[in-house]
C-alpha cells in the first residue's frame, strides 16, 4: 500500500497579514472571528480540514513582527530568533468559511471565518478572541490539509471533541455528496449542536457533555468504542484532545484490525493547555 504524507500542502504559500472584522458568539462555547484584507488575495481554499498557522499579537505589543519565509524550517528559526517582546504566539486553527474578494460580508476583500472554543482566559488564542477588536492586525501561514481518504475506502469515521468541529464541519462541506459514514462529535452544551449540510448518508451524533466535571473526550471514545462499523474499506479521521486522538486510534488499530495508513488523527491539545480548532 503507497505511503500517504500527513499533510496536503497548498502549491505555494507565504505568511500574510489580515485584521480583525467581525466578532460573534455562535454558541456557549464558541466565538467566530472573521478576518479579512487584501493580503488575503492569493490565499487559495482547499476546503475540507484545511489549517493554518495563526500569528497573533501580544498584549501591549507596539505591533506584529511576522517571519517572511514560509519553509516549515526558515520561519521557525526566524520565530525563535524574535525577542520575547516582539514575538507573537502562534495557534494552529481551521478555516470555518472562506469568501474571495467581491463575496465577502464586510467588505471588498477576501474574507476567512475562524471558530475559536471560547476558554474565557484560559489561553491566549481564546482570550484574544473574546477581546479582538475591528482593526487588529494578525498574520497566518496556510498549512494545507490532513483529512485524506484513500481510494480503496468507501466509508469514512469522524470522531472529535470541539476543538475538532470546525474541522470536522469543514470536511462534512466538502465532501461528495454520496460519502458514507458516520461523525461522533463530543460538545460542552446541547446548545451547541449546529447543521453541518453533511451528506445524506453520513450520520452525525451529537455527544454532549452537559458537565463541566465529565472528563473531556470520555463521550466520543466510548461511543466509537460501541459503534457498529463496516468491517473493511474504512477511513478514520481523529482530532481533538490528546487521550481521544491516540485512544481512539489505539482502539481502531488493535481491537478493529484497522491498517494505520487507513487513520489519520491529530492532537490538538492536552488537559491543561488551550485548544486550538
Amino acid at each position: 500500500m503507497a505511503t500517504r504524507t500527513k499533510h496536503r500542502k497548498p502549491q505555494a504559500r507565504r505568511v500574510c497579514t489580515a485584521e480583525t472584522l467581525a466578532t460573534e458568539r455562535i454558541g456557549p462555547s464558541f466565538i467566530r472571528v472573521t478576518i479579512g484584507g487584501p493580503d488575503l488575495h492569493d490565499f487559495t481554499p482547499m476546503g475540507y480540514d484545511q489549517w493554518f498557522r495563526l500569528f497573533l499579537p501580544r498584549e501591549r505589543q507596539p505591533g506584529l513582527c511576522l517571519p517572511t519565509a514560509a519553509q516549515d524550517n526558515l520561519w521557525y528559526a526566524q520565530y525563535l530568533e524574535m525577542s520575547s517582546d516582539t514575538r507573537p504566539f502562534i495557534r494552529n486553527y481551521t478555516v470555518r468559511a472562506f469568501r474571495p474578494a467581491g463575496a465577502g460580508r464586510f467588505g471588498a476583500h477576501a474574507e476567512i471565518d475562524i471558530d475559536f472554543v471560547a476558554h474565557g482566559d484560559t489561553g491566549p488564542a481564546s482570550t484574544w478572541a473574546d477581546r479582538a477588536l475591528p482593526g487588529t492586525q494578525i498574520g497566518l501561514l496556510d498549512e494545507g490539509t490532513m483529512y485524506q481518504a484513500p481510494p480503496h475506502t468507501n466509508w469514512s469515521l469522524l470522531a472529535g471533541d470541539e476543538s475538532a468541529l470546525p474541522a470536522i464541519a469543514g470536511i462534512l462541506r466538502c465532501a461528495p455528496r454520496d460519502l458514507q459514514g458516520a461523525a461522533y462529535i463530543e460538545v460542552p452544551h446541547r446548545e451547541d449542536i449546529r447543521e453541518l449540510g453533511e451528506p445524506a448518508g453520513v450520520r452525525v451524533h451529537w455527544l454532549p457533555r452537559d458537565s463541566p466535571t465529565r472528563r473531556i473526550g470520555a463521550l466520543a471514545t466510548e461511543a466509537v468504542r460501541g459503534a457498529r462499523l463496516p468491517g473493511e474499506n474504512v477511513y478514520a479521521f481523529v482530532a481533538g484532545e490528546q487521550q481521544l486522538a491516540s485512544g481512539i486510534r489505539r482502539h481502531l488499530v488493535r481491537d478493529r484490525g484497522f491498517d494505520k495508513s487507513d487513520i489519520t488523527f491529530t492532537g490538538y491539545w492536552r488537559v491543561g493547555r488551550a485548544a486550538s480548532s
